[in-house]
């Protein structure tokens, strides 16, 4: 992992930040705070070993996960548009475990951890419950790339599902094969039976929990299934910086690594008593470069201090 540099923000402080925009509600995740958790298994390609020795992904094994809505808000409706899906996943066992953490966006909302509290605390809300939408504007205008997430979340219709959305890992992580050869992949995490999206029309029927509730009805029909996939670096791509994709991403070369099949839910508690931790990744799979993720796993632990 890299080191974290030295600057105003901390892992604590952001975690400040997020529980302040939120509101401060207590015992909650300072992120992702409304969830469900599950279970199911994975099965890996024949071609996983390609791209990675990982145990994780190259071996079948059980899954423990949890799906979620972005923000810091445990009561925030399932219809908001404003806002990222989450799919937190754990493979392997206890001694070749990997969490692997996407959502529905592939970029982050900021580059840097002084840029993420700085965009955090602009939009703090005031004593009217709202944030200041002059500072948010100024904000915005100094750091445009810190708009590209809530752009592409704009720019789609809404998830109708959680099993019928396709999530991003945001960041590049060294991959090792058996070989001795590395390169940087990106997971994208497919639905086997597509996106599943809604019109606006269709929206406003919806209830507030309707993920949640279309969530528990496909599992019991066992229609929850994933693609994890890597998608495959070329010579010169960004690596350090999660606001961005990689050029032509989206018609990159993918290897599926694996199948996971959601196959029953798990009581939340499961999910709840510690954390989906980033830096846990099985060898074969190395920690990302950039400055967001060598952050996360601190930030993780704090917020679970906070919870508890």
């Amino acid at each position: 992992m890299s080191r974290f540099p030295t600057g105003a923000a901390t892992p604590a402080s952001i975690v400040d930040a997020l529980k302040a925009v939120a509101g401060d509600p207590p015992k909650v995740r300072a992120s992702f705070a409304k969830g469900r958790c599950v279970r199911g298994t994975y099965a890996p390609s024949d071609r996983a070993a390609e791209i990675t020795k990982s145990p994780s992904f190259t071996r079948p094994s059980r899954v423990l996960a949890r799906f979620s809505v972005g923000g810091g808000n445990p009561h925030i409706a399932d219809t908001n548009n404003l806002v990222l899906r989450g799919f937190s996943f754990r493979l392997g066992d206890d001694r070749h475990r990997s969490d692997i953490l996407v959502e529905s966006a592939p970029v982050h909302f900021a580059r840097t951890l002084d840029q993420m509290q700085a965009f955090l605390k602009a939009r703090i809300p005031g004593p009217d419950g709202k944030p200041d939408m002059a500072k948010v504007k100024a904000f915005s205008a100094a750091n445009p790339e810190t708009l590209h997430q809530a752009n592409y979340i704009a720019a789609r219709p809404l998830p109708g599902s959680f099993a019928g959305t396709t999530y991003w890992g945001v960041h590049s992580f060294p991959a090792s094969n058996s070989k001795g050869e590395t390169r940087f992949i990106k997971f994208m995490v497919v639905p086997v039976g597509g996106d599943i999206t809604l019109t606006e029309d269709e929206a406003k029927a919806k209830s507030a929990d309707f993920l949640h509730d279309d969530l528990e009805n496909r599992i019991a029909a066992g229609d929850v299934r994933f693609n994890v996939m890597a998608l495959l670096d070329r010579p010169g791509d960004p690596t350090m910086d999660v606001t961005i994709r990689w050029p032509d991403e989206d018609n990159r070369e993918a290897v599926r690594l694996g199948t996971i099949v959601i196959t029953g839910p798990e009581a939340n508690d499961a999910c709840d008593a510690s954390i989906f931790d980033p830096a846990n990744l099985a060898e074969g799979i190395g920690h990302p470069p950039d400055e967001i993720f060598a952050a996360r796993h601190a930030a993780y632990t704090v917020s679970l201090a906070k919870r508890r």
